[in-house]
């Protein structure tokens, strides 16, 4: 799935467990299954390259944000287990408030992108869908955080996807903020400065996570297209034209 990317007609879901039962493809394209799947043992190999080496100003995954722990780990699933009930209106909140705070992320949804009126853009099912889905990834992460390698694959794939979707990272943290200003006032007296910490360091590890897989695709991407544009015989294609 992805946070961004590009839609196809989607069937709206009301309950979220059905929909979390499938495997997610991209969060708009409304496909149950990511595009250029690759086998276990090759992600793998690519999340531990990308965990050891120098990612967009030297550090790797290792010295980034770890998933929450302890008691902020603790204070998320409880507090999700409360905002359960209510993703289908979570969802559709965050991506309006998304959109009226950074328009431009507009741009990444083809199927809506010149919708001004946010009042109709509210009723779109591909909109309700697409807020589902994500709420989807959340419920995911959150009965991952007690397999740190199964919330990391997940995160990882997801920044994969949203290079093949061309959703750059510099939107994934806006989803982060938004979710958390709009289960405050679902929450309401149970909402504390230690339950929004956890769910930020969350959603921080979870972006960081992202953009690293984000990165390793395209630098796998870089590779190919490189490959490809070479001819037996004719050495770059530079020497070709």
């Amino acid at each position: 799935m992805c946070w961004f990317g590009r839609s196809r007609t989607a069937l709206l879901e009301v309950g979220l467990s059905p929909l979390a039962s499938r495997e997610m493809g991209c969060a708009l394209s409304g496909s149950g299954s990511a595009p250029g799947k690759r086998s276990s043992e090759a992600e793998q190999k690519d999340r531990a390259a990308w965990k050891a080496g120098p990612v967009c100003g030297g550090e790797g995954l290792e010295a980034g944000p770890f998933p929450p722990a302890g008691a902020q780990k603790e204070r998320i699933q409880e507090s999700w287990r409360i905002l359960h009930d209510s993703i289908a209106r979570v969802g559709i909140i965050v991506f309006i408030r998304l959109f009226e705070t950074h328009p431009e992320c507009k741009d990444a949804f083809f199927l809506f992108r010149d919708i001004e009126d946010l009042q109709q853009l509210k009723m779109s099912k591909e909109l309700q869908a697409h807020g589902l889905r994500v709420m989807s990834f959340i419920e995911k992460s959150v009965a991952r955080l007690d397999q740190e390698d199964k919330l990391e694959h997940l995160a990882f794939e997801l920044g994969r996807n949203h290079y093949r979707y061309s959703a750059p990272p510099k939107y994934y943290e806006y989803v982060g903020v938004q979710f958390v200003s709009a289960v405050q006032p679902i929450l309401k007296e149970r909402w504390t400065p230690e339950l929004q910490e956890a769910w930020q360091s969350l959603f921080k590890y979870l972006t960081a996570t992202m953009e690293q897989g984000y990165y390793a695709e395209e630098e796998k991407s870089g590779s190919r297209k490189s490959l490809a544009l070479r001819k037996p015989g004719t050495g770059s294609f530079l020497n070709s034209i």
